[in-house]
């Protein structure tokens, strides 16, 4: 179920992908990117609609997805 993140509050939106970030261990080659710089990344994602938050039923949680799926 796409959950609709215009509608929580920033703090509890910011959690969400603070706790997306940090469990996620991507990649980012030589450079690595501060927590701040990634939270930001998926912050533009949703805003520009590449990505949406989802509910997963099945395992209880909430997850970054891109929108085509």
């Amino acid at each position: 179920m796409i959950i609709p993140w215009r509608e929580l509050s920033p703090e509890a939106l910011e959690s969400l992908i603070e706790s997306y970030v940090l469990r996620e261990g991507t990649d980012y080659g030589a450079h690595e990117k501060s927590l701040q710089d990634k939270v930001n990344d998926v912050k533009r994602q949703l805003v520009s609609g590449e990505i949406v938050l989802v509910w997963s039923e099945l395992h209880e949680s909430v997850n970054f997805m891109p929108k085509t799926r």
